[in-house]
């Protein structure tokens, strides 16, 4: 492998001039920039309510029973409400407004939380703050599937959704560090300043939104891109992308294609075999059986994410190179099959299940991938992608709402037994809708490759028969 296929297998697709590695430098700087760090207090802002429990929130707040899951389940709730509006907005608000400005509003409601007397006003800013907090994951992954091409979407998909996994590595730590330090601070309990810290670092980051975000191609103003690389932005991009209005015709239009069916389908089961590490299933096994520290109980899971990240970024780098996203989910499946076998027969030792508890943190690779794979096969039409990556998201947090209480619940602690059984079906049904989707998308290129073929020899029948026509007439 040459020096030049290195350097396109790292990162994707190599421009074809320099001007147009200039401009894609240009919105990698600025378009990832302020994603990751979007997502990054995205993250840190529905994280918190878990911090603030442990910290003094419950004692506080005088919560009772199930009181912190319905929290849970009330966001929850505001997520899948907020995530179609939130991407259709994009086809009416500039994104350069949009995003920053629920943000905002994400970032006001958190310091409200700063400030709550009861339960009940948690509630209600927990489900506003879900709808808020929809714009961003989905929203960003239509954005990206609007800057960049197949060879280059992968790996800049993986580089923004590994920016949540990373969060999670240090998140915690920002927390308690923000807890130990703030703790009775200007009358206030730790808890509260873990808000208030929140929406301090939210709130800069959507003023760098402001100024620096690019919107799409068609409609960009970016001060840092010149007229020549606004125009190769949009003519770069090699399908031609149909734009109408919003109307019911869309939502016929979409209803009435295998897009929405089948890409709905595959994230909400594939997104499924994320549950190990959602449910930090390690810290409650190492918890469970005793003989680690607390240190250690929160320490060693992280173990997952990281292997999350490194998998996420491998392989968006080698599906960006071969244009295949399929064997990322298979690679997926494989994995947490391994896993879960491990896991459930109980003989096993103790050294191989800390493998496999890892090995499953490949499930968080499937992510990007099929967000990527989304964006690719509905490039053609703006709208339609909106729709159908919001809805995969949506359909996945609609089963993530209830799946874990089903096979996943604490009180299955340490071995899980459903769990595992669960996850080993998971994978397969998951590798059964992924050859679904790649079979509908191949024939749906060679039906449209077909109909180009039929329409170009009926247009060259035409000319022939003009030609006779315009002879005789002579």
């Amino acid at each position: 492998m040459g020096m030049q296929s290195v350097r396109e297998f790292v990162w994707g697709e190599i421009p074809s001039s320099k001007l147009e590695q200039k401009l894609l430098l240009k919105i990698d700087w600025f378009i990832l920039s302020y994603c990751c760090l979007m997502y990054f207090t995205n993250y840190l802002d529905r994280a918190n309510v878990n911090n603030a429990y442990v910290s003094g929130m419950r004692q506080e707040l005088d919560m009772q029973g199930n009181d912190f899951n319905k929290i849970n389940t009330i966001f929850t709730c505001g997520y899948i409400v907020g995530m179609i509006p939130n991407n259709l907005m994009l086809q009416v608000v500039k994104p350069r407004i949009w995003f920053p400005l629920m943000q905002i509003v994400w970032g006001v409601l958190t310091f409200c939380s700063s400030a709550v007397q009861n339960v009940e006003q948690l509630y209600a800013i927990r489900f506003f703050q879900g709808v808020s907090e929809a714009s961003t994951f989905v929203g960003t992954h239509y954005i990206l599937g609007s800057w960049y091409k197949p060879g280059e979407l992968g790996k800049r998909s993986g580089i923004f959704t590994s920016s949540g996994l990373a969060g999670t590595l240090f998140s915690g730590v920002l927390q308690a560090a923000v807890y130990q330090n703030l703790n009775a601070v200007g009358g206030r309990s730790g808890w509260r300043w873990l808000f208030i810290i929140d929406g301090v670092i939210t709130l800069p980051i959507a003023l760098y939104g402001f100024i620096v975000f690019p919107d799409v191609p068609a409609t960009t103003n970016a001060f840092y891109l010149s007229e020549e690389e606004r125009l190769l932005s949009h003519e770069r991009l090699e399908s031609d992308t149909v734009q109408h209005g919003l109307s019911w015709n869309l939502v016929k239009k979409v209803l009435g294609r295998w897009r929405w069916y089948g890409c709905s389908l595959l994230f909400a089961i594939s997104g499924e075999t994320e549950s190990f590490g959602s449910n930090n299933l390690m810290g409650q096994w190492l918890s469970a059986i005793g003989g680690y520290t607390v240190e250690q109980v929160d320490y060693y899971p992280s173990g997952v994410t990281a292997f999350g990240i490194a998998s996420t970024l491998v392989c968006a780098t080698w599906t960006d190179y071969t244009r295949a996203r399929w064997p990322v989910l298979v690679y997926m499946c494989i994995c947490c099959t391994i896993a879960a076998i491990c896991i459930l027969v109980w003989s096993s030792p103790t050294g191989l299940k800390f493998f496999a508890y890892y090995l499953a943190g490949a499930s968080y690779s499937g992510q990007a991938t099929t967000f990527a794979w989304a964006n690719q096969i509905c490039a053609d039409d703006n709208q339609e992608r909106a729709i159908v990556l919001a809805s995969m998201n949506m359909w996945n947090n609609a089963v993530n709402a209830w799946w874990p209480l089903l096979f996943y619940p604490a009180t299955d602690a340490p071995r899980f037994k459903k769990g595992m059984i669960a996850m080993i079906c998971t994978c397969a049904a998951t590798l059964a809708v992924t050859w679904l989707v790649w079979y509908l998308e191949r024939r749906e290129h060679r039906l449209a490759n077909a109909k180009e073929k039929r329409l170009s020899q009926e247009g060259r029948e035409s000319v022939g028969s003009d030609k006779v026509t315009g002879s005789g007439e002579k």
